[in-house]
């Protein structure tokens, strides 16, 4: 579970009553692809051959671009959500941040749901006292990708739902 019951609204466009403009909903999907890309590797290589979650990824981008529909980029993201389920681990996690990513067209607030996934891919891919080292890691180059225009936003929505996100941002 990554989305509280309640809507922050300012993760809600203004189109749709929230405060949420549309260049920062960009933004955050453009952050949200970056967290996935980042570990979409620990994917690739269990699954070479599977290009879903990094459809997903680009589905997100061109999203943003206007050069796809926000429906096409949800659809993308059930497909990458899809390629994860018969695995475990990483690679799981991977495939799930790259569908999170894609669904931000829909949802704004699916960009923790990248940034969350892509640190459990990063502490699943190490075993021990590594994997809190690991997704400490991955939570400080993830805040250092955010563009200025977000980053109170999403610090501030990052502390917010910390607890419904499996408690990895604190780093």
């Amino acid at each position: 579970m990554i989305l509280p019951k309640v809507r922050d609204p300012r993760l809600v466009t203004v189109r749709r009553g929230g405060t949420l403009t549309d260049a920062d909903h960009r933004l955050l999907a453009l952050w949200a692809a970056a967290c996935a890309e980042h570990v979409l590797p620990l994917f690739e290589a269990v699954r070479p051959d599977d290009t879903r979650p990094r459809e997903a990824i680009e589905a997100a981008r061109a999203w943003t671009r206007g050069e796809l529909a926000m429906m096409q980029a949800r659809a993308a993201g059930g497909h990458a959500m899809g390629a994860a389920r018969d695995l475990h681990g990483a690679a799981r996690h991977a495939a799930y941040a790259a569908g999170q990513a894609a669904c931000v067209a829909h949802v704004a607030a699916h960009d923790l749901g990248a940034a969350a996934y892509a640190i459990k891919a990063a502490r699943a891919a190490r075993s021990g006292d590594q994997s809190r080292a690991a997704g400490a890691a991955e939570c400080r180059w993830q805040r250092a990708q955010l563009p200025a225009a977000i980053r109170e936003l999403v610090l501030d929505d990052q502390r917010a739902r910390n607890d419904i996100c499996w408690s990895v941002f604190e780093c």
